[in-house]
């Protein structure tokens, strides 16, 4: 896949486990470093503080406390692991450095379906999606179809449903929340 994201990088590979750019905003990186910090300064500490108390409480073979805690510990540092890689791989991209009418990573994009249905679209990184909000994946069927489009472009989107088609009618780069 080579399809520009940026106005000056071009896509080299898809955000996989196996190595792959995460392009990310801003705002997304930050909230994937501050939750990185929350586990590491203060939720893993304190599970540390419990499963040590209830180790020291004797028998660990029917202590729930302890059993429990292990476990909420490997749930720790499962994701401290993920989000070190992610943060790692992570490329940021802030919208507000995008211009044009040409669809790139960060646009707000307006379309409108074939019954007439207009919805609004932001492109973001695989960590930052939330459909309810309007954010969907730069990697998302809907997202590709999009990325490199221009204002006034068709664009067909496979779904469940079959292939769709979209009318771009309008691309912004703004601040996204």
């Amino acid at each position: 896949m080579a399809r520009p994201l940026t106005q000056n990088e071009e896509d080299e590979d898809l955000p996989t486990q196996t190595g792959g750019k995460n392009y990310i905003t801003p705002k997304g990186l930050a909230k994937l470093k501050a939750e990185l910090d929350k586990l590491l300064d203060q939720e893993r500490p304190e599970v540390v503080r419990i499963v040590s108390w209830a180790a020291s409480n004797g028998d660990r073979s029917e202590n729930g406390d302890y059993l429990y805690g292990k476990k909420r510990l490997r749930e720790i540092d499962k994701r401290i692991r993920f989000l070190t890689k992610r943060i790692d791989a992570a490329v940021p991209v802030d919208p507000l450095n995008q211009k044009g009418k040409k669809i790139l990573f960060g646009a707000t994009v307006k379309v409108v379906n074939e019954e007439g249905e207009a919805k609004t679209f932001s492109i973001v990184g695989i960590d930052e999606t939330d459909v309810a909000k309007g954010k969907i994946s730069w990697i998302s069927p809907m997202g590709r179809a999009l990325l490199t489009a221009s204002e006034g472009d068709s664009v067909t989107v496979r779904t469940p449903k079959g292939n769709e088609d979209f009318d771009v009618e309008e691309v912004s780069y703004r601040e996204l929340e």
